[in-house]
């Protein structure tokens, strides 16, 4: 089964897919849209990235603020999770990312991107953090066979 990750923001989505085991989680693109409210094009690429991948599940950064309350970029992500389940039939799970951006913005510089490279990145990094860590969880919850 594979599963999708997705970094929602305003101007762009970070994507990430899993490998078939759901072990790893890889970078796949960042889908970029004029304004913020015009979504056909983005949902109609995910669900292409969908049929492509064989995605059976969603995993939707979820932004809380770090005092966990739900802010209007939170609000916006349920909505555009709604509008994901709605358009694919496919289960949406919210995951927290809180600092996933900043966790991005690192593994670039110590990648050594360049800071006018790093942009066009940041969002498929992140996409690529929320989903490993949610399959982090999986294997963390279900390791697996005993071997004694």
């Amino acid at each position: 089964m594979r599963i999708m990750g997705l970094d929602y923001g305003s101007k762009t989505v970070g994507v990430a897919i899993s490998d078939a085991l759901g072990i790893t989680a890889q970078g796949i693109e960042t889908i970029g849209r004029k304004e913020e409210n015009k979504l056909r094009r983005t949902c109609a690429r995910i669900e292409e990235l969908i049929k492509e991948y064989g995605v059976e599940r969603i995993v939707l950064g979820f932004p809380k603020h770090m005092n966990n309350d739900i802010g209007d970029r939170a609000e916006q992500s349920i909505e555009f999770g709604k509008m994901l389940t709605r358009r694919t039939g496919i289960e949406v799970v919210m995951w927290d990312e809180r600092l996933t951006t900043v966790e991005a913005e690192r593994t670039l510089i110590e990648n050594r991107v360049r800071r006018e490279d790093r942009k066009k990145y940041i969002d498929k990094v992140a996409a690529v953090i929320i989903l490993q860590g949610y399959l982090d969880s999986l294997s963390f919850v279900n390791p697996g066979c005993d071997m004694s």
